[in-house]
């Protein structure tokens, strides 16, 4: 009782949450990736920043020229995966701060000026937006398959340019038959909380 969200909504964000390595055939739409996206932006992240970028990769030879990055054993999921997004960094995402943090404009140039600050900035904002990403999946009804199996300078030069520095690869959709391989352990508490 120490949680408020219902535990059904529990158990399908993360208790019963799995990561998928089969879908369906069915389709994903921009719609319910619309909704995914205007859900999980409001995560937080330091100075509001918003550095993910998704890259949806929907047609059959762009799947095609992402395949060939990908480790051997992501290689067939990801080809019949309904839908494959391509997380990265935005490192000039320090550009659109004056209107994400309207009341600290300079924070652009004070913090960000310079482009080793905003690669790390980036990327760990980044990272917590795609964990955001992955829970908005599952709150949609789908499951996610993420990846970092991959030539990340492949993908960087296939789909991006070198101001965005990939961050994973995830397939999304219905899960099919035999989905999910057995849950493996997580840390109990104890090991992982320490009070000073």
């Amino acid at each position: 009782m120490s949680l408020v969200l219902d535990p059904a909504a529990q158990d399908l964000l993360f208790r019963e949450a799995r990561t998928a390595n089969t879908f369906t055939d069915e389709p994903v739409t921009d719609e319910q990736v619309q909704a995914i996206y205007d859900l999980v932006k409001y995560g937080p992240t330091a100075f509001n920043q918003s550095p993910l970028r998704i890259t949806l990769v929907r047609s059959p030879e762009a799947r095609e020229r992402l395949v060939q990055h990908l480790a051997e054993g992501n290689q067939a999921k990801t080809a019949t995966a309904p839908l494959v997004a391509i997380l990265s960094a935005d490192n000039e995402f320090h550009e659109e701060l004056p209107a994400l943090f309207p009341h600290f404009p300079q924070a652009k140039d004070v913090f960000f000026g310079e482009r080793q600050a905003r690669e790390g900035a980036a990327g760990l904002n980044a990272a917590l937006q795609a964990a955001y990403f992955i829970v908005g999946v599952r709150a949609a009804g789908l499951a996610a398959g993420p990846m970092t199996g991959f030539d990340f300078e492949g993908v960087r030069k296939e789909f991006l340019d070198d101001d965005h520095t990939p961050l994973m690869v995830v397939n999304i959709g219905k899960p099919g038959p035999d989905a999910w391989f057995p849950r493996s352990p997580r840390l109990a508490y104890d090991d992982v909380v320490t009070t000073v």
